[in-house]
């Protein structure tokens, strides 16, 4: 997809949206907000094509309670992340590489076959591998965290970063122990915070199984 491609795509978007804006108000028919989401994605994909890199996988935002209330949702979203955005243990990263960064405890799926949206939390849990990782969110908007509405989160690519991974664990877990893994971040000694993976929508495989089921539900390829 070529500059122009995108451009004539984001100009053929908004011609869109205030067409369907017109017609509600010509005909008094209130728009569903549910509809923008999908051109949200859109945006997304077109904005992910632009950076001519090869899909490394995907990341899910918005899986606690506290950041859908910070952005007015009450679902997650999904980005699409690029090869470059994923680094190994032990890696150097340049801050100045990013815009305006924060910091998250993540835990990290790699698919070792196909996953599917009717695979159960177990069956899942069989065909991923599991790592530690830490994620920094970044945003190409000012001062976006954390009022960026909802949507723009989504065309930002979820607000894609940088993330970085161990190596998948050698131990064998349950989905009961994924619910139960504690973290406590320190910086300097200082302790900055600390959670459970149980925030993360009860048991992190429940964010794993909704991206399944949002990507290939919706005709797209499921790299995880």
């Amino acid at each position: 997809m070529s500059d122009t491609d995108v451009l004539t795509a984001k100009n053929d978007t908004e011609k869109e949206v205030a067409n369907d804006l017109y017609q509600a108000l010509v005909n008094k028919r209130p728009l569903k907000v549910t509809e923008y989401e999908k051109k949200s994605y859109r945006v997304q994909h077109a904005f992910t094509e632009l950076k001519k890199e090869p899909l490394g996988g995907y990341k899910v935002s918005l899986t606690s309670e506290q950041t859908q209330r910070m952005f007015n949702s009450d679902s997650p979203f999904y980005g699409a992340e690029t090869a470059s955005a994923w680094l190994e243990n032990d890696a150097s990263l340049q801050l100045s590489d990013l815009m305006d960064p924060l910091l998250e405890v993540e835990m990290v799926f790699t698919a070792k076959e196909n996953l599917l949206p009717s695979d159960s939390l177990a069956e899942l849990l069989d065909k991923v591998s599991v790592s530690a990782g830490v994620e920094l969110p970044d945003s190409r908007f000012k001062d976006w965290f954390p009022s960026l509405p909802k949507y723009l989160v989504v065309a930002d690519g979820a607000v894609g970063g940088r993330v970085v991974y161990t190596k998948a664990t050698g131990r064998e877990v349950s989905v009961d122990d994924l619910a139960n893994v504690a973290c406590t971040l320190t910086l300097n000694g200082k302790e900055l915070g600390s959670g459970k993976s149980s925030e993360v929508l009860g048991n992190p495989l429940n964010s794993l199984q909704w991206l399944v089921k949002k990507i290939l539900l919706s005709n797209s390829v499921c790299r995880v």
